[in-house]
């Protein structure tokens, strides 16, 4: 794995669990204490985490306003969401995972669709909220401060009574030999019941995604209708993909 996937898997596991051990990380990642301890001294530097004894703690900065997300890479997320609004239309049954394409996807939703969303992102749901005719339903459960996300046992079970004509899920990582996987656990089982839940499965990710893997599993490839990414789909990065089959926009 290459430092700057060592570097993203870090970060994404301490937003989700506020905090990382060297011995965990060492065992997820397949490297020494000591490549671990250099990763987590490197992102100390840069101000990206707080190093400790035996881990990192996750800096936590207060935003100027509540729902305030930063975007990485939004202008490659706008092209791949504009994409994917060739898959909607009216009186769909849409469930919505968090993360930020899929609210940079909700900020580009037309106006005048009429549709039911269903969601367990507070910030999607905020955006959502804003549109005359959604439906939108905001499942409950456990919030997950770090990503404002609900989990558990309370969301599973609404999911599980949900028949969405289509799904629209982030991706943390993705791979043809694995499929999707996520850093958190709790999320990846919400995950598989949104899946569970849906006629058909779209997830849009950027590029920098691609062939690569994180410790808890989503969903096989084969399980995806539908992948859409900024790259053109011809795009040689892509062709592994292609030949499974997947429709890739």
């Amino acid at each position: 794995m290459l430092k700057a996937q060592r570097h993203s898997y870090i970060m994404e596991k301490l937003r989700a669990e506020q905090k990382v051990v060297t011995t965990d990380l060492a065992i997820d990642l397949d490297l020494s204490e000591d490549t671990v301890r250099r990763d987590l001294n490197e992102l100390d530097r840069k101000k990206l985490l707080k190093k400790v004894y035996g881990g990192a703690l996750l800096i936590k900065e207060r935003p100027s306003h509540t729902y305030n997300v930063y975007i990485s890479a939004e202008e490659k997320k706008e092209k791949i969401v504009k994409k994917a609004l060739s898959l909607l239309h009216d009186d769909q049954v849409i469930i919505m995972s968090g993360g930020t394409t899929n609210l940079v996807f909700a900020k580009f939703i037309p106006e005048h669709l009429r549709l039911t969303i269903y969601t367990y992102s507070l910030p999607i749901a905020m955006q959502l909220s804003q549109y005359p005719n959604i439906e939108l339903i905001l499942i409950g459960g456990k919030m997950q401060k770090s990503a404002m996300v609900t989990i558990g046992i309370d969301v599973i079970q609404v999911l599980s009574k949900i028949q969405a004509d289509i799904c629209f899920i982030g991706a943390s990582s993705i791979n043809v030999k694995q499929g999707l996987t996520e850093v958190g656990y709790e999320v990846s089982v919400v995950k598989k019941a949104m899946i569970a839940s849906s006629d058909k499965v779209v997830s849009m990710f950027t590029s920098n995604k691609l062939n690569t893997k994180m410790p808890h599993g989503v969903c096989e490839l084969q399980e995806l209708d539908t992948i859409v990414t900024e790259l053109d789909p011809d795009d040689d990065r892509l062709e592994k993909y292609r030949k499974t089959g997947i429709k890739i926009l």
